[in-house]
């Protein structure tokens, strides 16, 4: 029996476009079971054995101490940092978080922004290697656990991570970025659901490594994104992670997606980059920096200052924040708590200058944690740069 032409036609035209398709793209690959293994094992979240592959009486001890340190963060600095967030953050601010200079700190950024479903950090280090934990020898394990035990005493004791620190752990079985993340994870009762790594292209969308290209770049190992840093010792692929989770024993809870993006900020290396194309493509967004080295104030870092300037909505910070001239002149307003008297490395005379200013013309507003930096005096300090309320 003959087909009617129709018919015959609606076969023809799928078939073209079955072979104009080509193979179904590759699905990215996801490091879920290296994160929950590191979230176990590392920043001794979720419980349960030990798995086989790790010496347990090694990592019982590890965890033993890192456990010891979770109320004291809790009770000091989430604690009191939620209940006054919670009194300042206006209604309807966007729920996408971007936090240039944040190497480590997703806590911080969950403890000013709980509502965020996306959150990006941008620093100079690399996410790391999810996959060596489990082959590491006894000794490197027992090595690789106290220097992360010793950067994350000093990011809960400080409230962020300085970069001698960071450094540490841009080599090594246990990857430094995420391992911070996945500590502040277990901090704020989150567990994660998936793992993956990017680059960013040219147009600032993201492109998911799969096997194939895990596998290309294998021998091409990550540079140092700036000549004081450490070359990591892992392949490029794992420079960007993109981390997703939820709160613990809440399958169907809200999912928040967290990006760490190894970048330069700096005007040379941002100015006209993807980076700076995937930042503008968030749209408006809130933000916050803090322990940022005074960057904010260089003119060689006006690119990163202007993108914040003409995209954010509210932004928390200590005084490495945007200094009130160009606050300013871009029409937000700057509110103080606690006390500066001056900057706490050496920075430019006439922004102490400002900031002493703006302090000192604002009534005295209780502070009582540390965010970020210290001010000269060792006195803690905050600011909320902000569009003025119609």
């Amino acid at each position: 029996m003959r087909r009617p032409a129709v018919l015959l036609a609606a076969l023809a035209a799928t078939a073209t476009l079955a072979l104009s398709a080509g193979p179904a793209a590759a699905a990215p690959h996801d490091f879920a079971a290296d994160a929950q293994l590191l979230y176990r094992a590392v920043a001794c979240g979720g419980g349960g054995a030990v798995p086989a592959s790790l010496d347990a009486a090694i990592v019982d001890a590890h965890c033993q101490k890192v456990a010891a340190l979770y109320p004291a963060i809790v009770r000091k600095y989430l604690a009191p940092a939620r209940a006054m967030f919670a009194t300042l953050r206006p209604a309807g601010l966007p729920t996408t978080v971007v936090y240039p200079f944040g190497g480590g700190d997703l806590l911080s950024a969950l403890a000013t922004y709980p509502d965020a479903t996306e959150i990006t950090t941008l620093s100079l280090e690399h996410a790391g290697d999810p996959t060596r934990l489990a082959g590491a020898s006894k000794a490197e394990l027992k090595r690789a656990l106290a220097t992360y035990r010793s950067v994350l005493g000093e990011l809960f004791a400080n409230h962020d991570s300085a970069s001698d620190n960071m450094k540490k752990l841009e080599r090594g079985p246990v990857p430094g970025q995420l391992g911070m993340f996945l500590a502040a994870l277990v901090a704020h009762g989150y567990e994660p659901v998936a793992l993956r790594y990017f680059r960013v292209e040219a147009d600032g969308t993201l492109h998911y490594f799969d096997d194939a290209d895990l596998a290309a770049m294998a021998t091409v190992k990550a540079k140092r994104k700036r000549g004081k840093w450490v070359d990591p010792d892992y392949s490029a692929a794992f420079s960007n992670a993109e981390l997703t989770f939820r709160a613990i024993g809440d399958p169907a809870g809200r999912i928040i997606t967290h990006r760490h993006i190894a970048a330069d900020l700096s005007d040379g290396a941002l100015r006209g980059s993807p980076v700076l194309a995937y930042l503008e493509a968030r749209g408006q967004v809130a933000a916050m920096t803090k322990a940022a080295s005074y960057l904010l104030w260089l003119g060689s870092f006006s690119t990163i200052r202007d993108y914040l300037l003409a995209h954010m909505v509210w932004m928390a910070s200590d005084a490495t924040g945007v200094p009130p001239r160009w606050a300013r002149k871009a029409g937000f307003v700057q509110t103080t708590y606690g006390r500066f008297a001056g900057s706490y490395l050496e920075g430019s005379t006439s922004e102490n200058v400002a900031f002493r200013k703006l302090w000192a013309d604002q009534p005295f507003r209780k502070l009582g944690f540390r965010y970020g930096y210290p001010d000269s005096k060792g006195q803690v300090h905050m600011m909320i740069t902000a569009r003025p309320v119609p």
